[in-house]
C-alpha cells in the first residue's frame, strides 16, 4: 500500500500521517493493595534477600498507596540501625505515577505527599 493508497489520503497532498493514540494512562494503574504491592516489588530489593527489606507494608489512602518497607529488628535493640533513613513510595490512584517520599510515619509520609502534589498543580 503506498501512502496515497492509505484511508483518508488525497492525491496530490502530504500523506495522511498513521492514527495517533496517545498514552492516556499508564500501562497498570493499582485498583487494590495487591496490584499496588506488585507495582512497589520493582522499586525494592527482594523482600528477605541480603541487604532487603524483611516485609513490604502498603496503606491506601484517598489518593494512592503507600509502599513502605519494614526491616529485620537489630540483634542489639542499643544498636544503631544498619540502614538508616531510606525512602518509600507513593503509587497514585490517579494515573499511577509512582513518588518517592522519606521514610516517615504512614500519616507523615501521606500528608507530605498530598502537600508536593499540591504545590505542583498550583
Amino acid at each position: 500500500m503506498t501512502d496515497t493508497e492509505r484511508p483518508g489520503s488525497t492525491p496530490g497532498l502530504p500523506p495522511t500521517p498513521p492514527p495517533y493514540r496517545p498514552q492516556l494512562g499508564p500501562d497498570l494503574l493499582p485498583t487494590n493493595e495487591a496490584e499496588a504491592l506488585a507495582i512497589g516489588r520493582q522499586h525494592f530489593p527482594e523482600v528477605g534477600s541480603p541487604d532487603g527489606p524483611a516485609e513490604l507494608l502498603v496503606h491506601e489512602f484517598d489518593i494512592g498507596y503507600l509502599i513502605q518497607t519494614g526491616w529485620p529488628a537489630p540483634e542489639d535493640p542499643n544498636a544503631r540501625p544498619s540502614e538508616p533513613g531510606g525512602t518509600n513510595i507513593v503509587i497514585s490512584k490517579i494515573d499511577g505515577k509512582v513518588s518517592f517520599v522519606p521514610n516517615f510515619p504512614p500519616e507523615s509520609a501521606v500528608e507530605l505527599h498530598h502537600d508536593l502534589r499540591n504545590r505542583k498543580t498550583s
